[in-house]
């Protein structure tokens, strides 16, 4: 999945749009399409003539909803090119999200993500994948708590571990953090810090330091910029994917751009 087609809403300006084409080309003349000049029995037999013609030929709708359905796709693609353009300093140069990978890499890809969310559990081995078997990828974490109390209180645990502990903590952290179950509380996360020789009280006390809630509204205000309103979602390179995605559909399109480069 690169991008998501949505299915056009609602179906009646397509079917508008097939009854003119056909009427083109079935009307004894053009001046016959003015329906405003027509009489209402021309009108009704116009109209006899359409649906007689779409209900032998039922294909022709669904060709017309597939045209539209590729033209909004395209036009979605378009939109998100544009808007990626516009943030790609925030998203790449924050100042505070965490990078991994190779940060010299020669792809960028980032990550909208929260802790609490089954996909993005899905998604964390599929991008330990890529970017460990790549070895040429930067790899950017947006915390981005969308699910509830309990995402924001995750999220702040990871960013006050690297505020305290560093990045090499933070990622151990993250790590952990997307696969713990239950619902994380206090003690929980008292736990999961000493497990990882972490010193637990300075973390939880940081938790509370504004700067993870400006931190975190940022993020929030470039994912509202983005139009991103569900995780996981990436960006690779200059493209914007929405959901999860498989390893192997990444390293294709990691492929490609290095292809485009050369």
């Amino acid at each position: 999945m690169t991008r998501i087609a949505r299915l056009p809403a609602p179906a009646l300006p397509v079917l508008s749009a097939a009854a003119l084409s056909l009427g083109l080309m079935i009307a004894p003349a053009a001046s016959a399409l003015d329906l405003g000049k027509m009489s209402a029995e021309e009108r009704a037999a116009f109209g006899a003539e359409v649906r007689a013609y779409l209900l032998e030929n039922p294909e022709v709708i669904l060709e017309a909803v597939s045209k539209l359905e590729q033209q909004q796709a395209a036009d979605e693609a378009a939109r998100d090119d544009a808007l990626v353009a516009e943030n790609m300093t925030a998203l790449h140069d924050d100042g505070f999200s965490w990078v991994g990978g190779n940060p010299e890499g020669d792809i960028t890809l980032v990550e909208f993500m929260d802790y609490r969310c089954g996909y993005c559990r899905r998604a964390a081995p599929e991008v330990e994948k890529l970017v460990s078997g790549d070895g040429n990828i930067r790899l950017i974490i947006k915390e981005f708590p969308i699910l509830g109390e309990a995402s924001v209180l995750t999220s702040r645990f990871a960013i006050a571990t690297k505020m305290v502990a560093g990045d090499e903590a933070y990622k151990m952290v993250h790590d952990a953090l997307i696969t713990l179950g239950g619902e994380p509380n206090e003690g929980t996360l008292r736990r999961l810090a000493e497990g990882l020789g972490l010193d637990a009280d300075a973390i939880l006390a940081r938790m509370s330091d504004p700067e993870i809630a400006r931190q975190l509204q940022e993020t929030r205000a470039l994912a509202q910029q983005l139009a991103i309103s569900g995780t996981p979602t990436f960006v690779l390179g200059d493209e914007l994917l929405r959901g999860y995605l498989p390893a192997d559909q990444m390293e294709i399109m990691v492929a490609e751009i290095r292809e485009n480069r050369s």
